[in-house]
């Protein structure tokens, strides 16, 4: 793993466990302040920031390990079980939020200081977009999961923070219903941002296939070669920042072993300068076979290939 990814992933989650803990101090003092509910919900959710930016860290450090004997595929899916606990972590505190916000329109209470909260928000707001700036640089760098979830929870808190400024103006013009509004508002939000990173988890945990835009360009790459006559079962997923490809390219039979085994070494270069990190294993099928294969696996996936592999031996 190339030596620059991995410090900008640690540069990066060392980053969002020192912003995460500047606007926990910050906010803790303004709701000491204030009172307000709404002030509240976004202490907590920067205290839960922290919490899983620190799972992160530990994800991070684990998935940048080599392979081993007993992990030979590396520890790339650590990044995914990272983002399970952050958005449990994300959960409870929008599920506390709720039930406290019911519990303030029951008994509403009067916000005493507006203007130390608003100014916390408005510094929470720049620094954070400080934040998202460099997580977006590394996330284009590396394509992190866990980074990736890590900053979706933090473009939430754009959003919260400034729902908490609005909450506050109009709370203190006159209608103390407006703070916990806005914070079951909130809560909901932060319920929908943990059902996106628990959805992104799930689909690297359980292998799906690289997005459709991926895999046309993979087959394209693969067909490009000259000497290729057809491809099938093609096959992808990402572990953490791992790509693994798994295609069947068909040949002409009169090849040999060696000419064949060059072609193969040429396609899997031509994919390896798109996707620099990926593992690419390829079998070699000799056309006549392919011809006499029942039907792929996949059928939605391969049948192009395979009809087209048997329309090259079949022209001139």
């Amino acid at each position: 793993m190339p030596r620059e990814t991995a410090r900008l992933m640690r540069q990066a989650t060392y980053a969002s466990i020192s912003v995460a803990l500047t606007l926990i101090v910050a906010k803790l003092f303004a709701w000491a302040f204030s009172d307000s509910l709404s002030l509240l919900a976004t202490l907590i959710d920067s205290t839960l920031d922290a919490l899983a930016s620190l799972i992160n860290l530990l994800a991070v450090r684990h998935a940048l390990s080599p392979a081993d004997r007993e992990h030979r595929f590396g520890h790339g899916k650590a990044e995914a079980l990272a983002g399970l606990g952050q958005a449990a972590f994300i959960a409870g505190s929008a599920g506390f939020l709720l039930l406290e916000a019911v519990r303030r329109f029951i008994n509403p209470v009067q916000i005493e200081s507006y203007g130390i909260g608003i100014a916390v928000m408005v510094f929470s707001i720049i620094a954070t977009l400080g934040l998202l700036t460099f997580q977006r640089h590394v996330i284009r760098r590396t394509g992190s999961v866990a980074i990736s979830a890590d900053a979706l929870h933090y473009r939430t808190d754009l959003l919260v923070n400034a729902s908490v400024i609005v909450a506050l103006l109009l709370s203190v013009r006159g209608w103390n219903g407006f703070d916990p509004l806005f914070a079951c508002a909130i809560g909901l939000y932060i319920l929908y941002s943990a059902w996106e990173i628990v959805r992104q988890a799930f689909d690297h945990l359980m292998d799906r296939e690289l997005p459709r835009e991926e895999r046309e360009q993979i087959k394209s790459i693969a067909r490009s070669h000259r000497k290729v006559r057809g491809m099938h079962d093609l096959r992808s997923r990402r572990s953490g920042m791992a790509t693994f490809i798994q295609l069947h390219l068909e040949l002409d039979d009169e090849l040999s072993l060696l000419e064949a085994h060059e072609i193969s070494d040429e396609v899997e270069g031509r994919l390896q300068e798109v996707y620099p990190a990926a593992e690419v294993i390829i079998h070699i099928d000799p056309i006549s076979v392919v011809a006499d294969e029942p039907t792929p696996e996949y059928p939605e996936e391969n049948t192009q290939e395979a009809g087209q592999g048997l329309l090259n031996k079949l022209l001139p």
